[in-house]
This record gives structure tokens, C-alpha cells and sequence, in this order.
């Protein structure tokens, strides 16, 4: 089975050219599927647009009556599919602005199946690249992810900030289980959710790759959604929080994947999110 989460807000105008290039990728992989859209909170005609495809598609809709942001909305969407997907199924995050490509999904499924836990399409692997973004915006992206990769260094990744990826089932079903909503502890700082489910998976010791992918920037209907200076303040507060020196990520979670590997049982014990002896840094936004 393969479970696809949209993260949707005010997309009436992309949603009716994604979805069916969704339908029709799927069926030509020859995969069960299931979309998971959570509308946060849109005002446009998006729930009308969504409403449309529930009996053409098997799509699943959460709502949210306000706009809460990506972290809750993803963490909404990751709990939904945690608590309804099995071990071997395949999870595949997109946004649904048209800037993805669904024709990525069997290059991103088959690495799944070679034995990744977390694969990336990424802009920066050869072969990837991205269209439609100007010159500015390509440079603030390009520094923002060396960034990420000289604070963070994740084995096998070096795109951090797109959010287009695939990910075994029992990862996000033990993520959940282990992190809580902790699992997205800053869900108020912009799209810094998109980084810090790449940390968090890291901690728990899953299996990073890549393959390479063009982001049609050129596609997207209305403007971008990202506040860049809210953003930025996150990956510096997740920087801070990962690397503080009494109690931070880092440390805390440092023999976790050891743990994990030997024992999932034993790893939810002694690090889920009821564990009182977590740290300010860990408990920071609901973890």
C-alpha cells in the first residue's frame, strides 16, 4: 500500500492538475493507494475542489478549521497514516502546489524497496536541479541546505529542505511512537518541519538516500506560502536545541538507534515522549 499526505492550504487552483497526474502515476506502478490530504484551514474553494474527488478517488480528508501551519499539519498527517499504515507500506510526502512531479514516485518507491528507510528528491543530486526559481531564491536555498548539512551532516543526504520524500511504514509508525509530538517539536517556526523529521529520523538510525529531482518552480499556481525570516529563526532554534551541550538532541538521543536496532520494545521504553526524564530541550513544543 502506498499512502500519499498532502499538506494543503488555499490550493483550488493546483489541486484539480495534481491529483488526477496522482491517479494515474499510482496505477501505472500498479500499487493500492491512498491519498491523506489535512486542509489547514483554507479559504478558497479548496474543500469544495477536495469534496469533488471523494468519489473518484481513495482519498482521505482532515480538516482543519483554522490555519495551524505545516508542522501541525504534518504532524496530523504522519499520526492519521501512523496509526492505519502497516510495516511494509510506503508513506510519500508531496506538496501539492504542482511542484512535484508524481512521476517521481517509482524511482522514490523502488529505493524503498532496495532498503531505505527515508529516500529524498532531491535538486542537488545529479541530475536534479530546479525550474522556474530565480537566481536569489536559488542561492538562499543552496546556502540554507550547506548549512543544514555542515550542522546536521545526515549520511546520504543533501537536500534538507524539500519536502518531497518517501519513507518506510514502521519508520513514521515508530517515530510516532517514540517522539510523540515531539516527533515535530517546532511546528510553529514556518517549514522548519520539513528539516527536523530528517533529524529526528536520524536519530532513530533509519537509512538515508536520494534520487535526483527537478523542482517545476514554473507550475505553481499563486504565491509562496514560506515566510523565509520565520524559517530561518527555526533552523536556527533546531540547530541550538540539537547541539545544546546539557541535554540537547544530540545527546539525549544518542544511543537511540543502537537501542532501536536491538529493540524497538526496549527504545520505546526508555525514550518515548511520557518518558519523564527527557530534557528541556526534548520536551521543547509538546516533545
Amino acid at each position: 500500500m502506498i499512502w500519499i499526505l498532502l499538506p494543503v492550504f488555499n490550493e483550488e487552483g493546483s489541486l484539480p492538475r495534481l491529483l488526477p497526474k496522482i491517479e494515474n502515476s499510482i496505477k501505472n506502478i500498479g500499487f493500492e493507494y491512498r491519498i491523506v490530504v489535512v486542509n489547514d484551514g483554507s479559504r478558497d474553494k479548496t474543500s469544495l475542489v477536495l469534496q469533488g474527488y471523494t468519489n473518484i478517488l481513495p482519498l482521505d480528508i482532515i480538516d482543519h478549521v483554522i490555519n495551524r501551519g505545516l508542522g501541525e499539519t504534518e504532524r496530523d498527517g504522519f499520526e492519521y497514516i501512523a496509526s492505519r499504515c502497516d510495516n511494509d507500506d510506503i508513506v510519500i510526502r508531496m506538496d501539492c502546489d504542482d511542484t512535484h512531479e508524481p512521476r517521481y514516485f517509482l524511482y522514490l518507491i523502488e529505493q524503498i524497496m532496495n532498503g531505505y528507510d527515508v529516500v529524498i528528491a532531491s535538486r542537488f543530486k545529479p541530475g536534479g536541479g530546479q525550474k522556474g526559481v530565480n537566481v536569489y531564491r536559488a542561492l538562499v536555498s543552496y546556502f540554507a541546505n550547506l548549512f543544514m548539512k555542515m550542522v546536521f551532516g545526515v549520511k546520504g543526504v543533501r537536500e534538507y529542505s524539500c519536502g518531497y520524500r518517501a519513507y518506510r511504514g514502521h519508520a513514521i509508525k515508530y517515530a510516532v511512537k517514540i517522539f510523540g509530538n515531539g516527533f515535530i517539536q517546532l511546528k510553529g517556526l514556518g517549514f522548519t518541519s520539513t528539516l527536523e523529521t530528517v533529524i529526528k529520523l536520524n536519530l532513530l538510525g533509519c537509512k538515508f538516500t536520494e534520487i535526483p529531482f527537478v523542482l517545476r518552480y514554473d507550475q505553481k499556481v499563486g504565491n509562496s506560502k514560506m515566510v523565509s525570516s520565520v524559517t530561518t529563526i527555526g533552523y536556527l532554534v533546531m540547530a541550538l536545541l540539537y547541539h545544546w551541550p546539557f541535554g540537547g538532541w544530540k545527546i539525549f538521543y544518542r544511543n537511540l538507534s543502537k537501542t532501536y536496532n536491538e529493540s524497538k520494545e526496549e527504545a520505546i521504553r526508555k525514550y518515548a515522549y511520557c518518558n519523564k526524564k527527557k530534557t528541556a530541550a526534548c520536551r521543547i513544543g509538546g516533545g
